[in-house]
């Protein structure tokens, strides 16, 4: 039998719930103020918590806070007799199920428990399958930075990860727009629900549209069954739409369809879709200069870019590349099973000069390829491997191929990279930043052996 808890300073609010809450054979527990209703918490565990709003010495605010704080799961419905917009805002954003006004309709109010009681199942059977990926990407996948540029960003999470606003994320390639992307779904409303990224750039116009939307069958030719699209897919969660810069003018007007609409049709159906996922949309170019140049819908623009978020590129957060630094060869010696963790000051200082064209994204696989090649817990100088140009690698110990063809070099770096892992293909391709397929070829190129 689920268990309510009752906190109200008004004794006939209170006998006339605990009377209602029975009769829907539940549980009832009753608390005349917000302290005595907190000591009782801890001691029954309730399931879920009616609380009035306004009470001496601790209101319902303060109550709601708190119960979140003791276990998450707890749902929590705030009964007030004042009309307060602040209240009701605030209510929701520090997680309340909902808030209700007097006279209590009731209703309404055994539809709100039933409901209630129904999310804090839903949330504790999800919390059990997800909440080790999610630990696992907060520890992996945490934004990093102190300048005020990043603080701005931490605080811009802060203040729309509790809504679903479309937001628009500006930044140069490399600088984490995913990742920030990913940090608004996991930490606000949507966590419980999926992620689904799309990356505009990786298929046709039409291709991109049967992604987004889905196809009925026989739309086209290969559409032998009836498919979801990305959106429907989504559901209540986030879909990331990456590099929205590259879609198609025809795909612009049917993407802005579907945002004034809040629905959509599969290719080749006629039934409507409702969209109840959140839109994140992000790029590599100045999306207000592309709309200058005509090559970007205006209108989509506004409505994409209802909260904007711009990522600086790391050669002007500098101060930030030594935390990058410890937290990267952290995350990778977890990853290859390594111990590399003393920088030396010139090498802290080479990355520190370096303009990383590519970003965060260079940073962290220079760091890599540097963790494979160390031989020690020391990050040494010529572990690390930078580029004067893009495509042009120098090793800062480059002296030691002089004379060998570039071929030769990346035999013998391959080779390294592999027994490092000890043939671990996938890693290997990963650290190399090339396909699987690519690094087979070149182990039959160069005739690699496993040593033995």
């Amino acid at each position: 039998m689920e268990t309510i808890l009752i906190i109200d300073d008004d004794e006939s609010i209170r006998d006339t719930l605990e009377i209602f809450i029975g009769e829907l054979g539940y549980k009832a527990h009753i608390a005349k103020n917000g302290r005595a209703g907190l000591e009782l918490l801890e001691k029954i565990h309730p399931d879920l918590v009616l609380t009035d709003l306004k009470m001496p010495e601790m209101d319902g605010l303060e109550v709601l806070k708190a119960v979140k704080e003791f276990d998450d799961h707890i749902q929590v419905i705030l009964i007030t007799a004042y009309e307060d917009i602040n209240s009701t805002i605030k209510a929701m954003q520090l997680g309340a199920y909902d808030y209700t006004e007097k006279p209590i309709e009731s209703d309404r109010l055994k539809l709100t428990i039933k409901r209630a009681l129904e999310s804090k199942k839903l949330s504790e059977r999800l919390s059990e399958t997800i909440s080790g990926d999610t630990q696992e990407y907060q520890m992996e996948n945490s934004l990093v930075g102190k300048t005020r540029e990043m603080k701005e960003i931490y605080k811009k999470i802060g203040m729309i990860s509790s809504s679903k606003i479309n937001i628009l994320i500006q930044g140069e390639s490399g600088t984490g727009k995913e990742l920030v992307t990913k940090i608004i779904h996991y930490s606000g409303i949507t966590k419980l629900h999926p992620f689904v990224p799309v990356n505009c750039t990786a298929l046709t116009e039409t291709l991109l549209e049967s992604e987004l939307f889905g196809h009925v069958k026989g739309a086209f030719t290969g559409a032998v069954r009836d498919k979801k699209g990305k959106f429907e897919l989504a559901g209540e969660g986030t879909i990331f739409l990456d590099e929205i810069s590259e879609i198609s003018p025809n795909l612009q007007v049917k993407l802005l369809r579907v945002i004034q609409e809040k629905e959509f049709e599969r290719v080749g159906g006629e039934a409507t879709v409702p969209l109840k996922a959140r839109i994140i949309a992000a790029t590599n170019r100045n999306l207000s200069e592309l709309v200058a140049e005509g090559k970007f819908r205006e209108d989509l623009f506004y409505r994409l870019s209802v909260f904007t978020i711009d990522i600086p590129p790391l050669r002007e957060r500098k101060e930030d590349i030594p935390v990058l630094v410890v937290h990267f060869l952290n995350k990778i010696d977890r990853l290859l099973h390594k111990r590399v963790r003393k920088i030396p000051y010139e090498v802290m200082e080479m990355l520190e000069n370096y303009e990383w064209v590519g970003n965060v994204r260079e940073l962290e696989n220079t760091l890599t390829q540097a963790v494979v090649l160390a031989k020690g817990d020391v990050l040494e100088k010529e572990n690390i491997l930078l580029r004067k140009s893009p495509g042009q690698p120098v090793q800062s110990g480059f002296a030691n191929f002089a004379g060998m063809s570039l071929s030769a070099v990346e035999k013998v770096h391959i080779q390294h990279v592999l027994d490092s892992l000890k043939w671990d293909k996938t890693k290997a391709a990963e650290v190399l930043g090339i396909s699987k397929p690519t690094l087979y070829n070149k182990i039959q190129l160069y005739s690699l052996t496993e040593s033995e």
